[in-house]
């Protein structure tokens, strides 16, 4: 096995650098930062004799995406990039691997702080040893990967919002179901309407969605209790494939990290690719 540890702005210690081909790079590293992924993955797999994603997509019968699966390719060696950092390092890496079309590099984490993703894929996050052993000795376990339509990897959560922490206007739809159609009061209330939080599944259909009634910024009630940050109403959490919003002065974050500017639509959905995550 080839072990390429990636310390995305990881504070010295986090994780053990020997037996490791270890690159140190900035929590957030750019798309161009990571471009070397796609050097080591050519030389685990020179030729990849599998279907692209046009050839899969131009297919007339494309097969019906239930239950995330191994990938496909077969490299005499496997292949495993582990990342230490956040959330946002973790999306970051996904997406690189996702544009590449070498999802099938399998991933392993060590996350540095609170981590959506570890908690989701039940990750030992209270034993840095375990941590340590799972990342390097772990079974692979595919999930699926959730996506934007800007070519984003969703690692722990994603939300959508009003750009200025108001009640969201407009609507937001998962599969058939009707999580949001709002219309923002003039004076922002304690709890509301105020847009969606959305986290990848570890199964099929790939993401589950909810209505936040709270806002993603910290507030305080009129007794000076401090509110919970996107809280999400329990009755209105759904299960889909693609989630769709429009609105006005939409804000998309992807953990934790926002779009430059607001935007009046978005879709996030399932990519046709599975990733290959080594979780218990």
């Amino acid at each position: 096995m080839r072990l390429v540890l990636l310390h995305c702005g990881a504070p010295k210690g986090a994780a053990p650098t020997q037996e490791f081909e270890s690159f140190e790079l900035p929590q957030i590293p750019t798309q161009k930062q990571l471009k070397f992924l796609e050097a080591i993955c050519k030389e685990m797999l020179p030729t990849d004799p599998t279907p692209t994603l046009e050839e899969i997509m131009q297919q007339p019968n494309v097969a019906h995406m239930g239950a995330p699966v191994r990938a496909p390719q077969c490299p005499t060696e496997e292949l495993r990039i582990i990342v230490s950092g956040t959330d946002a390092s973790l999306s970051t890496v996904l997406t690189r691997l996702m544009r590449s079309d070498t999802m099938w590099a399998s991933v392993a984490y060590l996350p540095t702080e609170k981590s959506v993703a570890a908690k989701n894929w039940g990750l030992p996050v209270d034993s840095l040893e375990s941590l340590l052993n799972l990342a390097v000795s772990g079974e692979i376990k595919p999930v699926p990967v959730i996506r934007d339509d800007s070519a984003h990897v969703v690692a722990g959560h994603a939300i959508i919002e009003q750009w200025e922490n108001r009640e969201f206007t407009g609507e937001i739809i998962l599969d058939d179901a009707t999580l949001l159609n709002h219309q923002a009061r003039k004076r922002t209330p304690q709890y509301g309407k105020f847009g969606a939080k959305l986290v990848p599944m570890i199964d099929a259909p790939g993401l589950i969605a909810g209505v936040m009634n709270t806002s993603s910024v910290s507030r305080r009630s009129l007794w000076g209790r401090v509110l919970p940050k996107s809280s999400v109403e329990e009755e209105s959490v759904h299960t889909g494939r693609a989630l769709q919003a429009g609105g006005v002065a939409i804000r998309v974050s992807i953990d934790g990290v926002a779009r430059t500017r607001p935007v009046d639509r978005v879709t996030f959905y399932r990519h046709l690719r599975d990733a290959q995550i080594v979780r218990p």
